[in-house]
């Protein structure tokens, strides 16, 4: 493989955490007297971290919430979060042998997430992956967080590599937007969060279709030499 490192998205990539932040976005809400939303529905509101998440839920009537409702709404939310988070999440189809075969081709491997650190790290120590990652960049880790390329530049940096010999596999507009500005390839999965978007959408260099079928892919790809 002639990438040298691989950076990977969490949520919508290599677990699939909806059950759980639906159930505490429904929770939040039910603390507010709003009634609940449908998980689908929910789904389209993730990806941009959990703020993003929580004024989205509470909108989700067409009335934008106000400051102090978000805030509050918030500080609601990242308790249920604590409670429910890894109780329902799973791993995808695949996720662990495509982790596996990245490992095996002796590129760097870590994890670009707008999750916070506080539930990162627990939800991979959970599902047992967390010795694939040499570097995790959390929500929290950078000044700025995707679609900005700043968490991605981080973890190059981290890893000590370049850009343009690096791959970033995610699921949505927000990790295709950051690749793009960061000067990574990048490919999506077609089963994550993309905001209720079609993948086939998104300025990708290719779509595949587990993490397995990117390993294949990455084994025969070329990075951006131009960048490395």
């Amino acid at each position: 493989m002639q990438f040298t490192a691989i950076l990977f998205d969490l949520d919508g990539t290599i677990l699939n955490t909806i059950p759980d932040l639906a159930d505490s976005a429904n929770a939040m809400r039910q603390d507010m007297g709003l009634p609940p939303i449908d998980e689908g529905i929910l789904a389209t509101y993730v990806g941009q971290g959990f703020e993003h998440l929580v004024m989205r839920a509470l909108s989700h009537e067409g009335q934008p919430a106000d400051v102090q409702t978000v805030m509050r709404g918030m500080a609601r939310y990242r308790d249920h979060y604590r409670a429910f988070s890894g109780r329902r999440t799973q791993l995808y189809p695949d996720a662990l042998q495509g982790l596996r075969d990245f490992r095996d081709s002796g590129a760097k491997l870590a994890v670009v997430t707008n999750k916070l650190t506080e539930f990162t790290g627990p939800l991979l120590q959970q599902h047992g992956i967390a010795e694939f990652f040499e570097v995790v960049v959390c929500g929290d880790t950078c000044e700025r967080r995707k679609p900005d390329p700043m968490p991605l530049w981080h973890a190059c940096e981290l890893l000590g590599v370049k850009p343009g010999e690096t791959l970033f596999i995610g699921d949505s507009i927000t990790d295709a937007e950051a690749a793009n500005a960061a000067g990574i390839r990048i490919l999506a999965l077609p089963y994550g969060y993309n905001e209720g978007r079609p993948v086939q959408a998104l300025p990708v260099d290719a779509i595949v279709d587990s993490l397995v079928s990117a390993a294949q892919w990455a084994a025969n790809a070329t990075p951006l030499a131009e960048n490395a």
